[in-house]
């Protein structure tokens, strides 16, 4: 796989079995959960990643490291950014499972009040997916505002990955267990959803949208969907994000900014606070289209904490001018 990672998910499980960290995965009932390990280091300084250059994380030097295309159809943006990339089966390859985190958070609006990521985005990674050979692909995500099948309908994301041969998955709170995060700075473990770290592929297409407290919800943020006690998280939010990024590592993120959300995320609902931008981010390194994504809202990395954190840990990089980026006009 030829990813920009510290770690894979793989190596993270074969990790956990040689650090003898297997008791850790087993799951337990929601309301069992202990409260999750923080760091008691005194430590200020983050801790850096020996990775390539941007350019190189895949061995050849030159290929599109972020693409971003901007025109009419969704579905048709999303096809031209992974193409540019260098095509889904460049992820995928025969007979892997697939795992799809859109952000569906609430039950409370259609996708076209930008709050949930565009089912056609969805939809078309879904196909994509299954023709480079993928075994399943599915689709999930644990929302905050009513339950996830409401969630998932309302949307709209559930009927678009059904008609396009995927599968929804409810995320049952079993398969939740408290996992160890090697490059943690404020936090040493938490408790993830085992099928994300599990999955041969993971694919996070988060809507970019304003947030309140985190000044925008972009790829890094739309993770803590992975997690429980999310509430916790919010105690030092931008380190959190940060931490949980270093280990929910996803081989492919798709920002959806066909709408974005301007004011009143994350869950808005007014179209007065969406703005038409008509553009489909994705880069193999979730920092790189976060800080992309950030543009649009005529924002930097640097006004958003978690990007920033993100990339000073090694995690990727929000220097958009050390990249190749590929923008198309569809």
């Amino acid at each position: 796989m030829t990813i920009r990672k510290l770690i894979s998910r793989r190596e993270f499980i074969c990790w956990l079995g040689m650090a003898g960290a297997g008791a850790a995965l087993i799951a337990c009932a929601k309301n069992d959960l202990p409260t999750p390990v923080l760091s008691n280091s005194t430590q200020t300084s983050l801790p850096v990643a020996s990775t390539l250059s941007p350019t190189q994380t895949d061995g050849s030097v030159g290929k599109t490291y972020l693409a971003v295309a901007r025109g009419e159809s969704p579905a048709e943006l999303t096809r031209r950014v992974v193409e540019a990339l260098g095509g889904m089966q460049r992820f995928v390859n025969t007979g892997n499972d697939v795992i799809i985190k859109p952000n569906m958070c609430t039950d409370n609006h259609t996708f076209e009040f930008a709050a949930t990521t565009n089912p056609e985005v969805v939809a078309e990674l879904v196909r994509q997916c299954l023709s480079a050979g993928a075994r399943r692909v599915r689709v999930m995500d644990a929302p905050f505002g009513g339950s996830p099948e409401s969630a998932y309908r309302k949307s709209g994301i559930a009927d678009a990955v059904t008609a396009a041969g995927g599968q929804m998955e409810v995320m049952n709170p079993a398969k939740y267990a408290e996992t160890p995060i090697p490059q943690g700075v404020d936090i040493k473990k938490w408790w993830v959803y085992q099928e994300v770290l599990n999955a041969d592929v993971l694919i996070n297409v988060p809507i970019a949208k304003h947030h309140g407290e985190a000044g925008l919800t972009l790829g890094c943020k739309n993770l803590m969907g992975t997690l429980q006690r999310r509430n916790l998280i919010h105690e030092n939010l931008h380190q959190r994000i940060a931490d949980i990024t270093s280990l929910v590592r996803p081989d492919l993120t798709v920002v959806d900014a066909y709408r974005i959300l301007t004011r009143n995320g994350p869950t808005g609902g007014n179209l007065n606070d969406v703005k038409l931008t008509k553009t489909i981010i994705a880069s193999q390194d979730i920092v790189a289209a976060d800080a992309y994504a950030c543009t649009l809202f005529g924002k930097t990395a640097a006004d958003i904490g978690y990007i920033k954190l993100a990339s000073r840990m090694g995690i990727g990089t929000d220097d958009l001018s050390s990249i190749k980026i590929e923008e198309l006009a569809v």
